[in-house]
């Protein structure tokens, strides 16, 4: 163990630049020293005054984030809440639509052979209504010829009897 003189053994500066040990100290450099020794431990207050003050900053920040942090999850549940029955609303609208556009295929080719059908019936109604107007028409000219010929031979045949008279 070292006694206590060898513990007040200081490391005094010479003015001539040498180092050596001195066993006592003179007021000046005890004064020194507790000076230094103040100062240091004023430094060391301070040091950790702003340690404290850095700390109770990061902890003030830390409380933010972690708010913000809640409101951010709290945002991100409210807007998958609100993502989610609309996406199965769409889904089953889609379906619905699929299922339309199957049906409506093959109803859209009955449709168009319907219509082929009904072209194809129109113009065999039209052309047979052509063909009846036109045999109505011959009907009548052979009606009128007819009755023409007709008047034509009971004229002859009145004339007949009138000159008999």
């Amino acid at each position: 163990m070292m006694s206590s003189e060898n513990q007040n053994n200081q490391l005094v500066v010479q003015n001539s630049g040498s180092l050596s040990f001195s066993s006592h100290l003179s007021k000046e450099d005890e004064e020194m020293s507790k000076s230094a020794l103040s100062t240091f431990k004023a430094k060391e207050e301070e040091i950790e005054r702003k340690k404290m003050e850095v700390r109770e900053k990061v902890q003030v920040q830390l409380g933010r984030v972690e708010e913000e942090t809640k409101r951010l999850a709290t945002i991100r549940e409210e807007l998958e809440a609100l993502v989610d029955p609309m996406r199965k609303e769409v889904a089953v609208v889609r379906k619905r639509i699929d299922s339309i556009n199957k049906e409506l295929k093959p109803l859209g080719h009955i449709c168009q052979k319907k219509e082929k059908e009904y072209k194809d019936a129109l113009e065999a109604f039209n052309d047979k209504n052509r063909e009846k107007v036109q045999l109505i028409t011959r009907l009548m000219e052979l009606v009128s010829e007819s009755e023409r010929l007709r008047m034509k031979k009971l004229e002859e045949l009145s004339k007949n009897i009138d000159s008999m008279q």
